[in-house]
């Protein structure tokens, strides 16, 4: 007889808005888990919202900054088990460019927003880094 282990997967989006010249869209979280840390514009998949839907709400929500779900690209699916604290999430991550003179502003639970030249990025919440490779690998 087999026993069936289920587990909770948490479903989320998250999109690396890259500038035309080389810098990245970070927020500064304002809750934990890494509160107070930089990462990606993302969030929560919502019921019946598709990954890249969530992607362009939580950008616009996070940043003030706007797009169509047809301008973002898809990096990848980041599923590693111990990538988030709070247990398992499963992220599909989109990329977006954006001429370098957009402007963003913090919303929702961001405490601020900052373009970070991707040469020099601060420490990433969660695996942001290794998505932001992912991202920045696929465009060159």
């Amino acid at each position: 007889m087999s026993t069936e282990t289920l587990e909770t997967i948490r479903y989320t989006a998250d999109v690396v808005v890259i500038t035309t010249d080389d810098r990245v869209l970070l927020v500064q979280r304002g809750w934990d888990p890494h509160a107070g840390q930089w990462a990606l514009p993302g969030g929560h998949v919502d019921p019946g919202e598709t990954s890249r839907a969530a992607a362009c709400r939580e950008l616009a929500e996070e940043t003030d900054v706007y797009a169509a779900p047809e301008e973002l690209t898809q990096v990848g699916t980041f599923d590693r088990p111990d990538r988030d604290p709070r247990g398992r999430y499963v992220t599909v991550a989109y990329q977006l460019t954006v001429i370098s003179t957009l402007p963003a502003h913090a919303g929702d639970d961001a405490v601020a927003v900052q373009w970070w030249p991707l040469t020099s990025l601060p420490p990433l919440a969660f695996d942001h880094a290794d998505i932001i490779a992912a991202a920045t690998a696929a465009t060159v």
